[in-house]
C-alpha cells in the first residue's frame, strides 16, 4: 500500500501502525501520527493503516 511516512510517499506491506514501525526500523521511544491525529503507543497494534494515511513518526534525539 502507498502511504506518506514524514512528507515522502512509500510502498510499504505493514498493516498496522505497529507493523509499519518495525518495517521501518523504528525501536525504542517514539510519537505517532496518522493524519494529523496523536496515536498513543498502546493503540499502534490495533491502528489499521489505509492506503493515503499520512503517518508522522517522532524520535526523541540526544545531544545539546
Amino acid at each position: 500500500m502507498k502511504i506518506v511516512l514524514n512528507g515522502e510517499a512509500r510502498e510499504v506491506q505493514a498493516e498496522t501502525l505497529s507493523d509499519l514501525l518495525d518495517e521501518c526500523g523504528y525501536s525504542g521511544r517514539v510519537a505517532t501520527a496518522v493524519n494529523e491525529d496523536f496515536v498513543p503507543s498502546s493503540l499502534r497494534i490495533a491502528l489499521k493503516l489505509v492506503d493515503g494515511d499520512r503517518v508522522e513518526v517522532v524520535a526523541p534525539m540526544q545531544g545539546g
